[in-house]
């Protein structure tokens, strides 16, 4: 899933349909390959340029690329395949945080629930294979490239573009998943209008694994590339939701992934040739029904999001974010003293996690950053409006 490894396409050896009866012996090659969404699309003059200069290889060997894993992805489905070296995408320009008083009083803004096919692409530029916008919406995509050879001369190339963006509604147990093909061109003579694609989902793997899901939408059979090109928006909806009281102790959990694949058949005597299996990065999803945030429990995306504090002047956040800052940047200058201290947060691999059920450690965290201040400032060093802030908070596990 997440991740820059590339995505493969589930193709299979087909024939059939009717040839022009002079290009009855022609040897007609479909090469597939795939690339990250935005990448150039290259002139036929360049195709044949490529392959005068032999850096085109219309026998391409058939291939199996790997599933890979998300680097932000926590929990269960973290190791379900090997974990991409690359990271994902994630917003340039997030949005600024409240206050830190008002956060501590619920009022943290609302993350993001809702992605559309143009920030999807464009959080994914031209070299990421996943986007993180929240923990309530991601994107997964890759553009599916064919370059079409007659008599081993190039005659054209085509593409599209799948994207999918999966995103959970306010108070929902319900992934919603919606599918888009985009970039539907072609440039020279293909054989486009036999191409079918076929998209498949699956939920190889969920814990527990006797978890039960709903399954709503419709995922289409096969459509040719010429029939999604005809239409306005082409794709379609797919939702996956699975009902409290199946999951985990203590707070009713189930993980699952979730594996979005396309399969590729061209027609009119052409054979293929590429990357013969794969699918795009899976999605990572989260339902539980943790009494303390919401008696009917919800979903969430199983990756480690960042949160924005802004340092710059005016920011509302500005005293926490310094002190943040401080505690990453100068950990030596902060208290208590540890000339060995050194605090997570700041790494996928080494994430902040809640911590809650165990309620003696919140306690003593509170009370020994008591301690420490009354110890450097005096039993009165809250007088006046002051804080003692500490990071990272009693309510999180470091």
């Amino acid at each position: 899933m997440l991740g820059a490894a590339a995505l493969a396409l589930l193709v299979s050896q087909a024939g059939g349909g009717a040839a022009h009866a002079d290009e009855a012996a022609d040897d007609l090659l479909m090469v597939s390959s795939v690339a990250p969404v935005g990448a150039e699309m290259l002139s036929l003059d360049q195709l044949q340029s490529q392959a005068a200069e032999g850096r085109l290889t219309a026998e391409v060997s058939q291939q199996e690329v790997e599933t890979q894993t998300v680097p932000e992805t926590v929990g269960p489905a973290a190791s379900y395949a090997r974990r991409s070296d690359t990271p994902s995408a994630t917003p340039s320009d997030p949005e600024p945080l409240v206050s830190a008083t008002a956060a501590a009083a619920g009022l943290y803004p609302e993350p993001p629930r809702t992605m559309t096919a143009g920030e999807c692409e464009k959080g994914l530029g031209t070299d990421k294979k996943f986007f993180i916008k929240s923990r309530f919406a991601v994107c997964s995509g890759a553009e599916f490239r064919q370059t079409w050879i007659r008599n081993g001369t190039p005659s054209g190339e085509s593409r599209f573009v799948l994207l999918a963006i999966g995103t959970v509604a306010k108070n929902s147990r319900t992934m919603h998943v919606q599918y888009r093909y985009t970039h539907l061109d072609q440039t020279g003579i293909t054989g486009t209008s036999g191409l079918m694609i076929t998209p498949s989902v699956t939920v190889p793997q969920k814990w527990p694994a006797s978890a039960q899901s709903h399954q709503g939408g419709l995922i289409p059979g096969a459509q040719s590339w010429a029939a999604l090109k005809a239409e306005s928006q082409p794709g379609f909806i797919h939702d996956l939701t699975f009902d409290k009281g199946q999951g985990s102790n203590p707070d009713d959990t189930v993980f699952a992934v979730y594996e979005p694949s396309v399969k590729l058949q061209p027609t009119g005597g052409w054979r293929m040739t590429g990357a013969l299996s794969g699918s795009l990065f899976f999605l990572a999803p989260r339902w539980d029904t943790a009494t303390y945030i919401s008696r009917s429990g919800g979903a969430v995306f199983s990756y480690v999001v960042s949160m924005p504090f802004s340092t710059k002047a005016g920011a509302k956040e500005r005293l926490a974010a310094q002190h943040i800052k401080d505690a990453y940047t100068k950990p030596t200058a902060t208290k208590p003293t540890n000339s060995s201290k050194s605090l997570p947060g700041q790494t996928a691999d080494r994430p902040l996690t809640r911590l809650y059920h165990d309620k003696q450690r919140r306690t003593d965290n509170r009370n020994e950053a008591i301690k420490t201040c009354k110890k450097n400032w005096g039993n009165d060093y809250a007088s006046g409006g002051k804080e003692c802030d500490e990071f990272p908070f009693s309510g999180l596990d470091p």
